[in-house]
């Protein structure tokens, strides 16, 4: 079993991929011959055009497509899925011949474990959990310590001195977000209040409802919030939508750059930064792996400290902060600063 423990990130540059959209939610992406060998990518809800998560992902595949000439086939789940329902989707790829197959989100991790040991030749990954097993990769990352770096930002820039959090699940996963937000922007500000709420409990629809995050945005602007963080997938966009409508608020945003995402152009002018989580590195270098006959497999941590995570500066509005910026950056590297994993 091979670890790694230090992340070269390189730059991803996006290529076009056609999609093709069934009626039950399903969709797929595949180049040539379906029982072709390549990398079978099961998408979290909200698939590729969530200008979120799912679409880091892509990125990563994109990029071994036109560096590596390999394959793909991508499919993507749907709100109120069953553990079944994944397990069908990565057999399908496996079964395929697709080499790796990669689980792009939490909720994949007891299926991999499972579908796993049925094909232990094929290696297997999944995103932001850990899960046991010799041909697994398990690819985690420090959410919590890109998002001290959006706390820090939001108290330099809140006016009100009131800044909001929304999640799209109250889970483990997501507070990581939620602690980090809130500890940066108090170090920062010991005044300055932070509204946090979550769409739902414990429905993944919180991953895929821009409907319920604009409305959560729009509460929080009217108690005062000028800033506001999302950490909710496909959601995150109403939220931004939402902030974009007052004059002086600020959205940041999550796993994608999204001031770079074409499907929010019309918003961002009111996008201050992101926190950046370089699932597209973590997919391409797997992908990498395999075709290279030495697989990455076990437990992969991509941290701030090796460019893992990172605080986007497009568009430049961060930039009359920078140095306060790059010096809590560099405390969370030097481990004088130790973010919390939980509020």
């Amino acid at each position: 079993m091979r670890r790694v423990s230090t992340i070269a990130v390189a730059g991803i540059s996006t290529a076009a991929l056609a999609f093709t959209l069934t009626a039950c939610g399903e969709s797929s992406t595949e180049s040539g011959d379906s029982n072709a060998k390549g990398v079978g990518l099961a998408f979290d809800v909200g698939g590729r055009d969530d200008h979120s998560f799912n679409e880091s992902a892509a990125r990563g595949v994109d990029k071994a497509e036109k560096d590596l000439g390999v394959k793909s086939k991508m499919m993507t789940a749907k709100n109120g899925e069953t553990e079944a329902d994944r397990e069908q989707r990565l057999n399908s790829l496996a079964e395929a011949g697709y080499n790796p197959v990669i689980g792009v989100g939490f909720n994949y991790s007891k299926s991999i474990e499972k579908v796993a040991k049925d094909f232990p030749k094929t290696t297997f990954a999944v995103v932001d959990s850990v899960a046991p097993g010799n041909n697994i990769d398990s690819i985690t990352f420090g959410e919590h310590e890109g998002s001290y770096l959006a706390g820090v930002a939001a108290a330099l820039k809140s006016k009100s001195h009131k800044v909001g959090f929304i999640g799209g699940v109250n889970n483990a996963l997501i507070q990581k977000f939620q602690a980090g937000f809130e500890q940066g922007a108090k170090d920062t500000d010991s005044s300055v209040e932070v509204f946090s709420e979550y769409l739902y409990a414990n429905n993944d629809k919180g991953f895929n409802d821009p409907a319920a995050a604009k409305e959560k945005a729009k509460g929080m602007l009217d108690r005062g919030a000028d800033v506001i963080y999302t950490a909710a997938g496909l959601s995150g966009n109403g939220s931004i939508e939402a902030i974009s409508g007052q004059k002086g608020a600020w959205a940041i945003g999550v796993d994608s750059d999204q001031y770079q995402q074409p499907g929010l152009d019309k918003y961002k002018a009111s996008i201050l930064t992101s926190v950046v989580k370089n699932v597209d590195v973590a997919v391409f270098d797997l992908i990498k792996s395999v075709k290279d006959g030495k697989p990455l497999t076990g437990p992969h941590a991509y941290l701030l400290k090796d460019g893992g995570v990172s605080l986007a500066t497009s568009g430049g509005q961060i930039d009359d902060i920078k140095e306060k910026i790059e010096a809590a950056k560099k405390k969370i590297a030097d481990g004088e600063v130790k973010v919390r994993t939980a509020p």
